[in-house]
């Protein structure tokens, strides 16, 4: 009779403030009915100080504050065969030596893009209404204004940059109202854009004709800086800015001058750069500025879909069968 193959062995590494939210306890408890977990989690500066625990591991179970896969870290790792990131972004954790490994890292950002995106779709309607622009000239004047006009859902257009994992689920929310969706992103194909329901255009003409215009788009070297004065200036009376992808895809020092000469213009800025910005930053004070602190990514109990997705994937890896959300290395580079 055939002897059952022994459990992976798995470390979990990661920042201990978000852990239980990440890995909640009936989580935890699945993942150890799966592999061995060789002691108990650590963080990434624990891991520094004793990185010889790596030497038995086959799956590093991770997430915020996960360990850099460079060429020290994989030499005290051997025996890896996958790494399960219960977070979105893993570039800045893969390098080319890991790479070179050819082992698999799955990504959550399929489950981060949920909050995401519902917050977007929620700021999107609040644009479309200009509800933020009202508030501030009905507590300017104390007086209701009649008869508003606004762009409101219907027939108004609402442009995405960038067509990654959120920009395609803000897409799939916005479908269910009478709106025109336009989008721009250098590598979406034209049959993506047709699934998702957007019309590809350039950047030029998003700003220039949208009533609310999103970002998602990662952060590249050809990104960086790239909504600066003439873009923002081209928008409409009355437009939306929202921004939960990098606050560095903005020139913050044009964007801050051109929205003191456009008060009519509202930037909502879940993402800054620095984050938080400076305490002096004319951000804090400008009235069309809307600051929140990364409230569109996963929170709380949201965060419990990173560590299901993360455990899905594992039973997927232990039967042997193909990982869903594993990163391409070919797409890795574009990815945010």
């Amino acid at each position: 009779m055939n002897e059952p193959a022994p459990r992976p062995t798995a470390l979990l590494v990661m920042e201990e403030e978000r852990r239980a939210d990440v890995y909640p306890p009936e989580v935890l408890a699945e993942i150890d009915r799966l592999v061995h977990r060789q002691g108990p989690p650590l963080t990434r500066q624990q891991l520094d100080e004793d990185p010889d625990v790596l030497g038995r591991i086959d799956v590093l179970l991770t997430g915020w504050g996960a360990p850099v896969l460079d060429a020290a870290f994989l030499s005290h790792a051997p025996q890896l065969q996958a790494v399960l990131v219960a977070a979105g972004s893993v570039r800045h954790l893969t390098t080319p030596a890991f790479w070179a490994r050819g082992i698999p890292i799955v990504s959550a950002a399929e489950a981060n893009a949920i909050p995401v995106a519902e917050f977007t779709l929620a700021q999107v309607l609040l644009g479309l209404k200009q509800v933020h622009r009202i508030t501030r000239e009905v507590a300017s004047s104390r007086r209701f204004p009649h008869n508003p006009k606004v762009p409101g859902a219907y027939r108004s257009r609402v442009g995405l940059m960038g067509l990654g994992h959120i920009g395609r689920l803000v897409a799939a929310h916005l479908s269910r109202f009478d709106i025109e969706i336009l989008a721009t992103d250098p590598i979406a194909s034209a049959d993506t854009a047709r699934r998702t329901g957007v019309r590809l255009v350039g950047i030029e003409e998003l700003f220039a004709t949208c009533h609310v215009v999103s970002l998602h788009a990662p952060l590249l070297p050809e990104t960086r800086g790239t909504i600066g004065a003439r873009l923002l200036n081209s928008l409409g009376p009355g437009a939306t800015l929202i921004n939960t992808a990098r606050g560095a895809l903005i020139d913050e020092r044009a964007a801050v001058e051109v929205l003191r000469a456009r008060p009519d213009l509202t930037a909502v800025l879940d993402v800054t750069h620095p984050e938080p910005p400076a305490r002096d930053s004319p951000l804090f004070t400008l009235p069309n500025v809307v600051l929140t602190p990364h409230l569109g990514g996963a929170l709380g109990a949201e965060r419990h879909r990173l560590g299901q997705l993360v455990l899905d994937e594992l039973r997927r890896f232990i039967g042997d069968q193909p990982l869903q959300y594993a990163i391409d290395p070919t797409r890795a580079a574009s990815l945010a």
